[in-house]
């Protein structure tokens, strides 16, 4: 005879073309939650379990040494220093979440996947990749608060290392993501869109695309938090489940400013020197000499806060003022690229990654996350230095 089951969480139904989707809400730091996935799927009668991740989370959860064959290198050229960085604190912070409850936020999730392979019903990954959400979040604010974003992170990173009580209760009902930058999404809809409106858009298309009149009975488990937007947009589908996801899976276009505002930079900064050069040579030399002290000092700053190598620092300084002036490279990835060399990550180094950032200090002693604080601290200081020694450069040509 089959245990009787009492459901605890959250749920709603929804029938879409035959097939009935069970909505369970969960708490991402609950074992009760966990306890209750299990218990579901095993005497529930699915056909098929849908759980909040995306295929990069759940090789996070499958294979934890993944990190370890990480070319950080091509990560650097590939510009996506910033968003393994990012990555990386939010795992910090859900290792420090793990380690006061004694429960690692999302084991549910983790329960939900080994529960349907063991039953052999199929696993489907309904979350859009964390990367695009981070992505369109980071192209969908204004440039004066994205500083904000850089902020939030922060703040999850080295703020105490016990999560208050408030942070916890939030996590019931959210997720990490939503955690993270939960005050700054509430006063901001450009925020709140892409991280929580959107995912469930995408999570409810995602659901259409894989079950609907294939699978009889779907359970589906994600944070108590999206729970009734996924039931909404389940009852109300699009017109196209497969253009709903790849619209939603897109990047904006990213702004062209950034780019000619680069050039306009170099430019203004080489016809001052040339300026410079047709007034005296005197002038033209000391302008040169500003750029390069002001420019690749603060870069060669940024790069020994971050710990760097003195070669790397070396390297910085006189990389800082060439890279400045020519925008298809950046002083960050040459500061970063001689840090591999000069040090270059042990594999220890990769497997304790995610040990070391737990401790903010540990950004300083793990080869791996020093070099991304060098790559960042390196490129922060050399565009400081860029405005500030144009500025200089400036105020000299109008005075002499």
């Amino acid at each position: 005879m089959m245990p009787e089951h009492k459901p605890a969480g959250p749920r709603q139904h929804v029938t879409v073309d035959g097939t009935e989707f069970v909505l369970l809400g969960t708490a991402h730091i609950s074992q009760a939650s966990t306890d209750e996935v299990t218990e579901e799927i095993r005497h529930g009668g699915y056909d098929a379990v849908a759980v909040e991740l995306c295929e990069s989370r759940m090789r996070a959860f499958r294979e934890p040494d993944y990190l370890e064959r990480m070319d950080l290198l091509q990560v650097l050229r590939a510009g996506r220093g910033g968003l393994v960085m990012a990555s990386l604190a939010l795992g910090a912070y859900q290792q420090r979440l793990a380690e006061q409850l004694g429960v690692e936020p999302g084991a549910e999730m983790k329960a939900a996947a080994a529960e349907a392979d063991s039953h052999g019903v199929e696993l489907i990954l309904a979350d859009r990749e964390v990367g695009v959400t981070m992505r369109r979040l980071y192209r969908n604010v204004p440039w004066w608060q994205r500083l904000g974003l850089l902020a939030g992170l922060v703040g999850s990173l080295a703020s105490s290392q016990r999560v208050s009580s408030e942070e916890v209760e939030r996590l019931k009902q959210g997720d990490l993501l939503e955690s993270t930058f939960r005050e700054l999404a509430q006063s901001s809809r450009a925020l709140y869109h892409p991280l929580i409106t959107e995912r469930d858009r995408y999570m409810a298309a995602r659901l259409l695309e894989a079950s609907a009149g294939r699978h009889r009975r779907v359970l589906v488990v994600l944070g108590a938090g999206h729970l009734a937007g996924v039931a909404d947009h389940l009852r109300n589908p699009p017109a196209g489940a497969a253009a709903e996801r790849e619209a939603l899976d897109r990047m904006p276009p990213p702004a062209r400013w950034p780019r000619y505002l680069a050039y306009l930079v170099a430019a203004v900064i080489l016809s001052g020197f040339a300026i410079g050069f047709s007034r005296s040579p005197e002038l033209g030399w000391s302008l040169i000499g500003t750029w390069f002290l002001v420019n690749g000092g603060l870069s060669a700053v940024g790069t020994a806060l971050a710990y760097g190598h003195p070669v790397t620092v070396a390297g910085a300084f006189l990389a800082a003022p060439l890279t400045s002036l020519n925008p298809t490279i950046g002083a960050g990835f040459v500061a970063a690229a001689i840090e591999l060399t000069v040090r270059r990550p042990r594999v220890g180094d990769f497997r304790e990654l995610r040990q070391h950032i737990v401790r903010w200090q540990g950004w300083w002693t793990n080869r791996v996350a020093r070099t991304l604080l060098v790559f960042l601290f390196a490129s922060l200081g050399s565009a400081l230095g860029t405005y500030l020694a144009g500025a200089r450069i400036l105020e000299r040509l109008l005075t002499a």
